[in-house]
């Protein structure tokens, strides 16, 4: 039998369908309390409040380039002057190709502080950046100009604003910078900055605790020997929440023990605001982290339930909260790429929503399918791909080999195709959602 029909003839009566399991795990959820952060710890962190221009940018008219700034009617054809015989000014005629010539009267550069005003036939040398004195309207470039210094003369006439930045042209004081639920990047933390700005309200990056379970699981730097398996998923998820925004901890093997797993999850409970684990989800004889988490006490339920979701690969989930501190916690298979493919579907977006970030999900693109693949009915399938963009607009997705369980395939992906409940077989050149992976290659 295929994988396929393997997940067919392997798939319960009853599952619950994957938009109503999100949507009732992740409404238990709350954004982590916001922070007060300085300016340079703000970066990678979400806003927590929206955040509004207290002062202009620029602050001040300025250069915005290298040159001469002047009066625009000094040295346009109408008014300016030009150099005659003997080096006399004379006033320039509409259309004189002479160049005009301006008394250079002082150099001002970015740390000019001093206001100064321009007479008629006079201009200043300006760097970029410095203050534009009282009167210019325009900065010829070096390049059009003798670059005199004591006078100097222009070749050619630029229009009236040519290399000014006037006060608050870019952003005015009282303009809104970003909304709450915005990822504070580099670029971002330069315009807080450039405006004012020395501290934020963002929310924490969730602390993230990865746990792998199970007595076949080996550490990293060996071979996979008969009753062992080499731990990927701990190492992988961990990458993933880092990759999600998160300060990500790998806390290594724990052995299907039932005190032993108790006691790892309450001691870290401590320092995490949330809790993944991988394997144990089943309901076989092994499967012990359902069996200890989901095991009633004292006529109470176990903190951790366990749920058939209508999805492939990986239908068994859990979710739950441990410790006096009511940690969350997210309970993912065993299989690596059950595990990868249950950490976008469920972890990825917890993590996204304890952020305070705004979408918790991942883009989704509508694209034109490219070979024709099968898909278990009654689940749905997260298969990963690769998009691509036509030249003509839109987008088009190649299913990678192995479906979604091999590892070789999610490491090529960019994306995830993903096929519906009632989709048994997706045909060449239909239209189909498509998640971005947001991958830097």
């Amino acid at each position: 039998m295929t994988a396929t029909a393997d997940a067919e003839a392997a798939a319960p009566n009853e599952l619950t369908p994957l938009a109503d399991y999100l949507g009732s795990v992740l409404r238990r959820l709350r954004a982590l309390p916001p922070l007060d952060l300085d300016l340079t710890q703000a970066y990678g962190n979400v806003l927590a409040e929206d955040v509004v221009a207290p002062h202009a940018f620029p602050a001040f008219d300025q250069a915005a380039i290298d040159g001469y700034a002047a009066r625009w009617e000094d040295i346009s054809g109408g008014g300016g002057f030009v150099a005659g015989p003997g080096g006399a000014r004379v006033r320039a005629r509409l259309g004189d190709p002479r160049p005009v010539r301006l008394n250079v009267v002082g150099d001002l550069g970015a740390a000019s502080w001093r206001p100064v005003r321009l007479t008629p036939g006079s201009c200043f040398s300006v760097a970029a950046g410095a203050p534009l004195p009282l009167a210019a309207d325009v900065v010829v470039p070096v390049e059009w100009t003798d670059q005199g210094m004591a006078a100097v003369e222009i070749f050619r006439t630029p229009k009236r604003g040519f290399g000014v930045r006037r006060a608050g042209e870019e952003l005015a004081a009282g303009t809104l910078l970003a909304r709450s639920g915005t990822y504070v990047s580099p670029a971002l933390v330069a315009v807080f900055a450039a405006t004012g700005i020395g501290h934020v309200v963002v929310r924490p990056s969730p602390r993230v605790v990865i746990v792998a379970t199970g007595d076949e699981l080996v550490d990293v730097g060996r071979a996979s020997q008969p009753g062992q398996i080499v731990d990927a998923n701990s190492h992988a998820l961990t990458a993933a929440a880092a990759e999600a925004g998160a300060l990500a901890y790998r806390v290594g093997i724990c052995d299907d023990d039932p005190e032993g797993l108790r006691g790892l999850l309450e001691d870290q409970t401590l320092r995490a605001d949330l809790i993944i684990t991988t394997g144990g989800t089943g309901t076989g004889p092994g499967d012990m982290v359902r069996r200890i988490l989901s095991r009633r006490e004292g006529g109470r339920a176990g903190p951790v339930a366990f749920t058939e979701v209508a999805l492939y690969p990986g239908t068994a989930l859990g979710f739950g909260t441990v410790g006096a501190e009511e940690v969350p916690v997210v309970c993912l298979p065993g299989e690596p790429g059950a595990a990868l493919i249950g950490f976008e579907v469920l972890a990825r977006p917890a993590i996204q929503l304890l952020a305070g970030a705004e979408p918790v999900f991942r883009p989704s693109v509508r694209a034109h399918l490219l070979e024709t693949v099968p898909s278990p009915a009654g689940l749905r399938e997260f298969r990963p791909a690769h998009v691509a963009e036509r030249r003509g607009g839109g987008y088009t997705v190649q299913p990678l080999r192995g479906g979604p369980h091999t590892l070789s395939g999610l490491a090529e992906a960019n994306g995830l195709l993903v096929l519906g409940e009632r989709v048994t077989t997706a045909a060449a050149g239909s239209t189909v959602d498509v998640l971005l992976l947001d991958r830097r290659r």
